[in-house]
């Protein structure tokens, strides 16, 4: 009797144990959670807090292996200011910065930092290793990334791989889009005269 107690108590540890290690990976959509599935089977979990304030974005492999994570701190409008993005076994790898313009809002700007070893300009100011900028045309959509990579004599794809991407968000996954804004936020609503 003693046996089947301790094989019962076994058998649910180890159900528990794999539970936990997979609960970020089946999570399911809810206030603060949100799944993306992609074609490739791999999945992406956005979490945030409760005051809104930081944002995690969790990347799975298809097998269900944590890829990446980053940790966005957001402004008071949802937007993130800052992020640190850390690999599959949570070592961090980057930290990030991004520019709004003073008069839109929109994102123009995105410095991506090393965490592992601190770039210097010649003046003494930390060094982006990447830089992001962005345009938007007429109706406030933002154009692909213009990148720039700040590591003398190396191109992109040496530093990052074939595929180097931003981490500025297309759009916060929380964020219900607004029927009230206009596309461009410099446009102004067509008046008809009678």
């Amino acid at each position: 009797m003693n046996f089947l107690a301790t094989w019962k108590s076994s058998l649910a540890t180890l159900l528990l144990l794999t539970a936990t290690s997979f609960a970020d990976f089946d999570a399911v959509d809810g206030p603060n959670v949100r799944v993306m599935r992609h074609e490739d089977g791999s999945r992406t979990m956005f979490t945030r807090s409760p005051d809104n304030r930081t944002l995690t974005k969790k990347t799975y492999s298809a097998e269900g292996k944590l890829f990446m994570v980053t940790v966005y701190r957001m402004d008071a409008n949802e937007n993130p200011l800052s992020c640190k993005i850390y690999d599959g076994q949570k070592q961090e790898l980057f930290k990030v910065s991004y520019g709004y313009h003073k008069d839109t809002g929109l994102l123009v700007e995105e410095r991506m930092f090393d965490s592992r070893a601190q770039r210097l300009s010649p003046n003494g100011d930390p060094m982006p290793v990447r830089r992001f900028m962005y345009t938007y045309d007429a109706q406030g959509k933002r154009s692909a990334p213009i990148s720039i990579t700040l590591t003398p004599g190396r191109t992109a794809e040496d530093v990052y791989g074939a595929e180097p991407a931003p981490s500025a968000l297309e759009s916060n996954p929380f964020k219900e889009p607004s029927e009230k804004q206009p596309a461009n936020p410099n446009s102004r609503p067509l008046g008809l005269s009678r």
